[in-house]
């Protein structure tokens, strides 16, 4: 019942990037040579390798404070200040990069409040505060999850034994927020492989810009494949070392006993910085985006139209909702064979939905693209084929919440439902179906909020004449027509919230 849409899916995202591999192969003897040792792919490997550092270490030294904070100290208002560290998802990359390039220059939102001038961003720097105050709260939603989940009678016992503050912290605690510290770096990692908004508008080349220019501007469809494998390369990579230095963890408790109760630290006068701190973090990461693009809308009011933007809602929407429910139907039989067939086979197939997450976005569409330009053109650039690989792309934010369902659904209801003479088919839809549907809905709309958000895959992929607020907002911005983004920019920053809302939901509901 369940084997055949899991295995189209496999065959879906396996055979445009095996296509994308003999697009690439394409190019022989010198012209090969030529394309490998070009001294440009060693620029884009360092630009890429910096960034993703430079994006790390950035959002480490928000993410660690706030998640100590909410985790460990006695600072009132501990909630609040999960809210302020979990609003910046609301404000994608690229969004991000619009806003600071928004705020400077002659004629920016800065100068128009205060007076004062100051130089736009740009480069890699412009680059790394962009992507890292919109990625910083997945590395504190990590940490803080595993600050809470620490037994603290471990360092209790540290400092019985004599160690310090700061011994027991690299000692004890550090330690076991490896696993923490690895999932939020990977995720962000990912991120900054794929982006291509934040870059481009801050004019700071990698490859997944370089993907973008060399097909889309210089049509040099080869190359551009072999920047998108030496991109798969580079992820390969990352997936690989995540795995390696997560092998052999062994973080809970072998012997008897209770967990230790979880002391808060008073922080008495160190309180007054950390509240400095935690409002220059809601500065810059949420009011600095939003005051900037109210900032456009009200000076510039001429330039600012309503309607190309509601029209623009409509395109999101139109490719948003179909991928949403596409995911969710495919990702019901995934996590169903994994669940309750779990085989090598079925994790074979479970592992098709990670793959197309794990490819970065742009070589997923540029495998895509050329793949139906040859085999399927009645395909290419059509809202079916748009919807298709969005839904693919993040079908594994669906799998996970099915699959976590599935888990606490007990197979004993099926069977007895059998034993009652319904068919496996029947079985399923009218007993388990119901104490899924809660999580294929959480997975649904955050398939639904995602795609509302992506650029990369639209860039490629969009039907002609098809401008989401997503495409419309970096397009504007790439021209420096900031009054022109801002209601784009200020609607998908309101849908944008919702995917917060989720994420609250979700924790208070766990």
């Amino acid at each position: 019942m369940f084997l055949l849409p899991a295995a189209l899916v496999g065959v879906a995202t396996v055979i445009p990037l095996c296509y994308l591999v003999l697009q690439a192969l394409d190019a022989e003897g010198e012209a090969l040579r030529e394309i490998l040792w070009r001294r440009r792919n060693l620029v884009l490997f360092w630009n890429t390798l910096r960034l993703v550092v430079g994006v790390l270490v950035f959002a480490a030294i928000i993410a660690f404070p706030l998640a100590w904070l909410t985790a460990r100290s006695s600072l009132p208002g501990r909630r609040f200040i999960t809210l302020v560290a979990v609003l910046p998802l609301a404000v994608p990359g690229y969004v991000m990069a619009y806003a600071l390039l928004g705020l400077g220059g002659n004629y920016g939102a800065l100068a128009q409040w205060t007076g004062w001038t100051i130089p736009r961003p740009s480069g890699y720097w412009g680059a790394v505060f962009s992507i890292g105050l919109y990625t910083f709260p997945y590395l504190f939603l990590n940490l803080r999850s595993a600050l809470l989940g620490m037994d603290p009678a471990q360092e209790d016992a540290a400092r019985s034994l004599g160690a310090g503050p700061g011994e027991t912290f690299f000692r004890v605690t550090l330690p076991q927020l490896r696993p923490a510290i690895l999932a939020g770096s990977l995720i962000i990692g990912l991120y900054v492989l794929g982006d291509f908004g934040a870059v481009a508008l801050m004019r700071f080349e990698t490859f997944s810009q370089a993907i973008y220019t060399q097909y889309a501007l210089a049509y040099d469809a080869i190359y551009a494949s072999w920047l998108a494998l030496l991109l798969l390369v580079f992820t390969a990579t990352i997936l690989i070392m995540e795995a390696r230095l997560l092998r052999r963890t062994l973080l809970h408790k072998v012997g008897s006993g209770n967990r230790g109760k979880l002391g808060l630290v008073r922080l008495g006068t160190w309180g007054v910085p950390a509240w400095i701190f935690i409002g220059l973090v809601f500065v810059a990461s949420v009011l600095i985006p939003v005051a900037t693009i109210v900032s456009w809308l009200v000076q510039y009011p001429e330039g600012v139209h309503w309607g190309p933007a509601w029209q623009a809602l409509g395109d999101s929407l139109t490719a948003s909702v179909p991928a949403a429910l596409l995911a969710g139907a495919l990702a019901l039989p995934i996590a169903y064979l994994g669940v309750r067939y779990p085989a090598r086979r079925t994790r074979v197939l479970e592992r098709s939905a990670y793959l197309a997450y794990a490819t970065p976005p742009l070589a997923l569409a540029l495998a895509f693209t050329l793949f139906t330009d040859r085999f399927l053109p009645g395909l290419y650039q059509t809202l079916p084929l748009l919807v298709g690989v969005c839904a693919l792309r993040y079908l594994a934010e669906s799998v996970g919440p099915v699959r976590s369902a599935l888990y606490q659904a007990s197979p004993r209801l099926e069977e007895a439902a059998r034993t009652l003479g319904c068919t496996p088919f029947i079985a399923f839809f009218r007993v388990i179906f119901p104490l899924v549907f809660k999580g294929l809905a959480v997975g649904t709309a955050l398939v639904f909020l995602s795609v509302m958000k992506e650029l990369p895959i639209t860039f490629l992929l969009s039907p002609l004449g098809f401008d989401t607020l997503a495409l419309n907002v970096w397009n504007f911005a790439n021209e420096a027509m900031y009054a022109e983004a801002a209601p784009h920019a200020l609607l998908l920053l309101f849908i944008s919230l919702l995917f917060v809302g989720l994420l609250l939901f979700r924790e208070k509901s766990t």
